[in-house]
Order: structure tokens, then sequence, then C-alpha cells
């Protein structure tokens, strides 16, 4: 039985990021506590107040953040660390060998109806002076480790170091995450896709042809069927990608101008990003992969497409005609 700490020793990665990451762990078994205690803990229901993205939060949403600003400000391991839920970046030990930057819980609108949620995570190497705002500001391709918890049935941490993803599922009996999946793998091709149809009159005209010659079928272009999966929850329309293999899509649309997607750079796909392509699959936006993308500010947000290879690229290549 390989728990979480024993696997990243054999993957060489450095004890201040197995600290890091086991303070991760910790914080976010706290988390999964709380839900499952849901209305029992009375942590049901709205905050009453907006974050700094203009969204209503959820009391987990305090909660989750709290608890892992809390862990993290404390581990010693991280110079300062950015959430979605906070405006700007949060400092922590002068010297701690990384930055971190967290939604401390994706999906929260399925809290109460009892569905899945996550937490997600990107790790960078912090620079040997004062952590800034724009230390944070890299390309995706520098994280030095990104991951997400998903509370789902079973409560599972997915991972890369950048040697692959692993996926390690957390024994209530133990308290520890245990590795059940040491080489996750995406196929190249794909019958299932996952996009919110609901704004499908807002897409850009390639997005609105992709989906649909998918929603033909057999009878269209492609030649053969489609399924399309939507949780509501990004954490969990990737998780089931990682294990099966599909494309996930939030494309740009035109209902806001100044936000070009709904989804965020820095702490959602960027490490989503890294844990697909270290799985064998694509991430982009509609002109180019998200790991390429110099960042402008923390909640920047962007149009994200990925899963597998091969769709992903059929997919960004309409927008490229």
């Amino acid at each position: 039985m390989q728990t979480l700490s024993n696997q990243l020793q054999t993957n060489h990665t450095s004890l201040d990021l197995i600290s890091l990451i086991d303070t991760l762990a910790i914080a976010c078994k706290e988390i999964a506590f709380h839900l499952q205690q849901g209305a029992l803990a009375g942590i049901l229901g709205s905050a009453g107040e907006e974050n700094v993205q203009g969204e209503t939060q959820k009391k987990l949403d305090v909660i989750s953040n709290d608890l892992l600003k809390d862990y993290l400000l404390k581990s010693g391991t991280v110079k300062a660390l950015a959430s979605e839920e906070e405006e700007g970046i949060v400092k922590g030990d002068d010297k701690g060998s990384y930055l971190i930057a967290f939604d401390p819980l994706d999906g929260s609108s399925n809290i109460d109806i009892n569905s899945m949620v996550g937490t997600i995570f990107s790790i960078y190497d912090a620079p040997a002076t004062e952590a800034s705002e724009e230390d944070f500001l890299q390309p995706g391709r520098n994280q030095a480790a990104a991951g997400y918890v998903l509370y789902g049935p079973s409560v599972m941490l997915v991972i890369s170091v950048g040697e692959g993803v692993q996926m390690f599922t957390l024994d209530q009996r133990l308290g520890e995450f245990v590795l059940t999946e040491e080489q996750v793998i995406i196929d190249a091709d794909c019958n299932e896709y996952s996009i919110n149809m609901s704004n499908q009159r807002f897409w850009a005209a390639p997005m609105q042809q992709y989906i649909e010659e998918l929603q033909q079928g057999v009878a269209g272009p492609r030649g053969k069927n489609f399924n399309m999966r939507w949780v509501a929850a990004m954490v969990a329309d990737v998780h089931r990608i990682l294990c099966r293999g599909g494309i996930f899509s939030y494309p740009w649309d035109n209902r806001d101008p100044n936000k070009p997607g709904k989804l965020r750079l820095m702490y959602e796909a960027n490490p989503m990003a890294m844990l697909v392509e270290q799985a064998g699959g694509a991430a982009y936006t509609d002109q180019q992969p998200i790991l390429d993308i110099q960042p402008s500010h923390i909640h920047q947000r962007v149009p994200v497409i990925l899963g597998s290879a091969n769709e992903v690229k059929h997919c960004v290549g309409y927008h490229h005609e």
C-alpha cells in the first residue's frame, strides 16, 4: 500500500514540496468532513456576500478558503498564496519555497444538492526575494505541481509533479490518501463531450458548428454518436475525462466582452491543463495551448477546451479555419 508521501518520495520530489502537498491533503480532509456533515453542521446555503469575482459565496466557500489559508500559511513552505476568494495575494513565510494558487471549492453551486465538488491547486517555485503578485504571473508550464481533490462518493486526490498523473483515494480507516492509479493515460479519441448547452446561443460560430456536428451523430460528418455529460463542476468533469476520455469545454461567449471565458487561468485552467497534458491529452483556449499563456493578472479568465488529444485538436481546428 503506497501512501501519498511515499509515492512522492519515489518521484524524487523535494521534501519541501512533499510537506506542502501533505499540508494540502490534511486541509482537504477537513473540508471533506464538513461536506459529509452537510445540513447537520449548518454549512449549506449562501454566506450572503459576493467574492472578488462578483459571485455569491456559499458558506462552505468561505469555510474552505479559511481552512486552506490557515493550514498553508502555518506550514512554513508557502511564501504567498492566491485564491479565488481573495482579491490579492496573501503573504506567508518569508522562507517559504513555494507559491500556491487555488480554487478552494470548485462547483460550490452543487453543495446544496449533495453533488460533486472539489479543490483545485497550482504550485510554483517561489522567488528568493519577497513575493509579489507579479511572481504568480507565470505560464502554466512553469508549474512545479498541480492537482485537485474531488469530494464525491470517495474522496480522491489527483496530482502531477511533472512525471505523469497519479490518483489517490482517501482510506477513511487509515486517514491516508493511498495510491489507486499509478499512471493515468487519456485515450486520444473519445465519444463523450462536456459543455453547458444552455449557453449555446452565445458561442462563437466555430464552436456552434463543432457541437452541432457532434449532435448529428452517426448521420453527420463525424460518422459516430457522441454522449453529453455535464456536472457543473470543472473538477468532476475533468476527473471523468482522466478516467475514461472525452472533451470538456467552457468556451468564449459574447455575453460580457470583459470576460473572454468563465474559468480562471491561474487556479482552474492551468492546473487542469497540466494534469491533462501529463496524461497524454491536450488543453487549449480557442487559439493556443493553455500552458503557454502569459498571465496578466491573478484572476484572469480564459476559454477552455481540453481532453482527448485528437478531439481537442479537431475542435480547435474549427477556430483556426
